[in-house]
């Protein structure tokens, strides 16, 4: 049986009237009155009865309009599910954060605030499959699908220190001054820890971490109490300069990052990717120039 003769007829069965059934179809009534009487030979079966010019289901026509209007409800989810998945493909934004939570976060806010219809996928995670990656050089990125577009930015890391009389007048550190201090940290999984540790590795020790904490905010925190020192990257972690914090510049080793907004190379790229990540490449750049002129 033809799915097209089915839905002839479960659309006659719905009315129960040849005219409106055809007016609905688009076809003539004699086509109409004759794809259901082939039906019937087939089925060797009457589908309706026929009183004047009136029809009316017979129990068979009554049988199989209840499955065809399963089928045909059916049919119409799918149709309405895929228009959904084509709706949420065009507006999704598969974004890999691995380095600069606090910015990007504040990007995906301020572009929903004028893109309501983005759908914003955030995930931690160096083998993703994505559309945007933010990450660091300290990652494989081997692992990471190709980018058909990287921008770089250079990142500044400060040594973060209590307001104290130690720390209050000094305008430039050496690592090598702090080797015995007690730090506030990341938690080892974060690359800007595992960057942090490099740094104090490349001068001859170890950093003794007296508090470490997945969140930005908590370290940040937890430094501003005076607890400990800790690291301070430039622009990333939003607040700069600090009212209540020395960003005292680390003079050795060099201390900084590049910070790597990557466009991964997809079969099939929606617009709005594009779209977001030249609004957070333009987002970044206006906090860099924004801090800069703090700063002066």
């Amino acid at each position: 049986m033809e799915l097209n003769k089915l839905y002839y007829f479960h659309v006659t069965a719905k009315y129960q009237n040849i005219t409106k059934a055809a007016e609905e179809l688009y076809i003539s009534q004699p086509a109409l009155t004759k794809t259901i009487k082939a039906m019937e030979s087939e089925f060797e079966l009457p589908l309706f009865q026929r009183k004047g010019r009136h029809i009316y289901l017979t129990s068979f026509g009554r049988y199989l309009k209840g499955e065809t209007d399963k089928i045909f409800a059916v049919i119409n989810n799918i149709s309405a599910e895929v228009k959904k998945i084509k709706h949420e493909s065009n507006s999704s934004i598969r974004l890999n954060v691995l380095a600069a939570t606090s910015i990007v976060t504040d990007a995906v806010l301020e572009y929903k605030k004028t893109n309501k219809d983005a759908i914003f996928h955030i995930i931690q995670n160096e083998e993703a499959n994505c559309d945007i990656s933010v990450t660091t050089n300290s990652v494989n990125f081997e692992n990471l699908p190709d980018f058909s577009e990287k921008y770089i930015f250079e990142e500044k890391i400060y040594l973060a220190a209590p307001k104290s009389d130690e720390y209050a007048n000094k305008t430039s550190i050496s690592l090598n001054e702090v080797r015995n201090k007690g730090f506030v940290n990341l938690s080892g999984s974060r690359l800007f820890r595992v960057v942090c540790d490099k740094l104090c590795e490349s001068v001859g020790f170890i950093p003794k971490i007296i508090f470490e904490s997945d969140s930005p905010a908590t370290v940040k925190n937890i430094i501003k109490t005076g607890m400990g020192i800790g690291f301070w990257p430039e622009f990333s972690w939003s607040e700069f300069p600090v009212n209540d914090i020395n960003l005292i510049p680390i003079t050795n080793p060099i201390c900084q990052r590049e910070l790597i907004i990557g466009l991964h190379t997809n079969a099939f790229t929606p617009e709005i990717v594009s779209d977001f990540y030249r609004f957070l490449l333009n987002y970044i750049m206006k906090q860099i120039k924004n801090k800069k002129s703090e700063k002066i």
